[in-house]
């Protein structure tokens, strides 16, 4: 191997690529016609355009990625996570090119990629999985049958999805239409496979993964586990190791997913992912690339995973066995993201006017930003992720706490202030968490407002004025003083500027209900794409109805009615895109 195309951008291909330099490989990076100067681009030793800003017609563009593999001479490709890394299609046609795919063999990555069929591959290597079915299910009949047959509530999962999209939940009978057409629409929509699964949903259990590490030899080990319970609509925002799980069960979902791993020939870096409740556990999925959240394995193991990814594919043994890899601290992720944590983490795309990253001892940020990034509405929404390390979880605690505190953003509504108020609730500091715990935290913390302390981490999109302050010396001690009766500095000659007061969250917006509350206007809160309108002229609309569902930075966002009804006019199409603030139906 010598020369590495990573066919992904951000933070991950930043990641990487800092790696294959380290090995001694040559670099090349692909970009869409937004990202042309993304700081992947600027830092890998060759780049090549790939396509406009859609995804679709750029990083999921297999002959443009493979064109560009071509041009540049590249042997061998990496593609990081999201968009390609775990398509069985682009891993045939990258070998089939004569390119090293870094990533497992194509079957692997099909055996797991199909929920429907690692279920069956799981129970049959005797690997626990969540009460459910193993068939597809065609109809809302067929749905309403699995309530009967496994309970309430139920989970309705895209067969081939992952990552928290195309699953919906039914919490009781009355939800399962529901829940099934919206759950099939964003199987649809995100992986171009409608098909549907039901499982029984467990209520609040915690969500452990297991590292996998394995070659071409048949050699497997596992580097521990990680709680990644802490989600946001079924998708991760704070990770950690080790597991706070009884050492019985933590034995046992060890020995279980090198056994999977095993089952399908795996020889790659790979996550096996469970739910554990009490002293029991169930396999839920397997990931069959590099994790966003293995960083804090590297943390804790030394082992520099990406490094390792790049070994394997290169066909070199692991050379090493399950003793050799020892673990020490505690190490958590959490991850900065331009979402309204108080309006249920709505995306909020824009440009970044302030950036400064904290630093010191046992602190990580990967990141590709930087004053003036832009978070563009075409990607996700994830502007960095944070990682803390010490030798107990109560110091790393600490020190995430630290770190927060000296992390500021502005110009974007972030993660940021949220996260630091997570740092205090009880269940976190006693690690009592499980699935259920972040949105019930995000539903009090939308309705109570951030605090002046949590915002001050962030400003909101539109408001990238920073608060006034001066430095002043009393005493010959120095302080600084914020400014609370002052207007702010002039904005140019004349009359100084009005004083910008960042706006408090509005508990009303919390799910993405109308704009427009005083009028019969609803308006869409983002921007993004209408992908459906489930209504019409005439029809008879509820409170908090569903009227429209807005696709925005890779997260499907249903838009609510904040009144009863008759609509009167649907003012867009599907398959708009909007802004925000761009009326989308009108009420009488």
């Amino acid at each position: 191997m010598r020369r590495l195309l990573v066919s992904n951008r951000g933070e991950i291909a930043l990641r990487i690529m800092r790696t294959a330099k380290e090995m001694g490989l040559e670099t090349v990076a692909v970009y869409s016609e937004a990202d042309r100067d993304a700081a992947h681009v600027r830092y890998a030793d060759m780049a090549f355009l790939i396509g406009p800003a859609p995804p679709a017609q750029s990083y999921l563009n297999v002959d443009h990625l493979l064109g560009a593999a071509r041009s540049s001479g590249a042997d061998a490709v990496h593609p990081g996570y999201g968009f390609l890394a775990e398509n069985a299609a682009f891993a045939n046609a990258c070998t089939g090119a004569g390119l090293c795919w870094v990533g497992p063999h194509a079957g692997a990555i099909d055996a797991m990629g199909d929920k429907l069929r690692a279920r069956r591959t799981m129970i049959e290597a005797g690997v626990p999985v969540v009460p459910g079915g193993s068939a597809p299910l065609a109809s809302v009949a067929d749905a309403e049958q699995a309530v009967k047959e496994y309970g309430l509530p139920l989970a309705l999962k895209a067969s081939g999805g992952g990552g928290g999209k195309g699953l919906k939940i039914a919490q009781s009978a009355r939800e399962v239409r529901s829940a099934f057409s919206t759950a099939r629409r964003e199987a649809e929509a995100y992986f171009g496979n409608g098909t549907i699964y039901a499982e029984r949903y467990l209520e609040n259990p915690k969500h452990v993964e297991l590292q996998i590490l394995a070659d071409k030899h048949g050699n497997v080990v596992h580097v521990g586990e990680r709680d990644c319970s802490l989600q946001r609509r079924h998708q991760k925002l704070w990770e950690e190791t080790p597991a706070w799980i009884n050492e019985g069960v933590r034995e046992r979902l060890r020995e279980a997913g090198v056994r999977a791993a095993r089952a399908i020939g795996y020889d790659s870096v790979g996550t096996i992912e469970t739910l554990v409740l009490g002293d029991d556990f169930y396999f839920l999925e397997m990931n069959t690339r590099i994790q966003v959240e293995h960083t804090v394995t590297e943390m804790t193991s030394g082992l520099d995973l990406v490094r390792e990814q790049i070994r394997v594919a290169a066909g070199e043994p692991l050379g090493y066995t399950q003793n050799d890899i020892l673990s020490r601290g505690h190490a958590i992720e959490v991850r900065v993201n331009a979402e309204d944590p108080a309006a249920d983490f709505r995306p909020s795309p824009g440009t970044l006017t302030t950036y400064r990253e904290p630093a010191g001892m046992g602190v990580r940020v990967d990141s590709a930003a930087a004053a003036g990034f832009i978070v563009r509405p075409e990607y996700d929404s994830l502007i960095a992720k944070l990682i803390v390390w010490d030798t107990t979880r109560e110091h790393a605690l600490s020190r995430l706490r630290r770190a927060l505190d000296d992390y500021h953003v502005a110009g974007v509504a972030t993660t940021l202030g949220f996260l630091r108020a997570l740092c205090d609730e009880p269940e976190i500091i006693g690690a009592a968490y499980g699935t259920a715990t972040l949105e019930r935290f995000a539903e009090r913390y939308g309705q109570r407002g951030a605090t002046a302390v949590e915002s001050a981490h962030t400003a909101p999109a539109g408001n990238a004025v920073e608060p006034a302050t001066i430095r002043v010396e009393v005493n010959d001690r120095l302080f600084t003083v914020r400014l609370l009766d002052l207007p702010l500095r002039s904005s140019g000659a004349g009359a100084p500027a009005s004083r910008t007061k960042a706006p408090r969250p509005n508990a009303a917006l919390s799910r993405n209900v109308a704009m427009h509350a005083h009028t019969g206007e609803i308006a869409a809160p983002m921007h993004g794409v209408v992908v459906e309108l489930p209504v019409e002229p005439g029809a008879k609309i509820a409170q908090g109805q569903v009227v429209a569902v807005i696709e925005a930075m890779k997260m499907m966002n249903e838009i609510h009615a904040h009144r009863a009804g008759t609509v009167k006019r649907v003012m867009v199409e599907e398959g708009t895109t909007v802004e925000p603030n761009t009326p989308l139906i009108l009420l009488e």
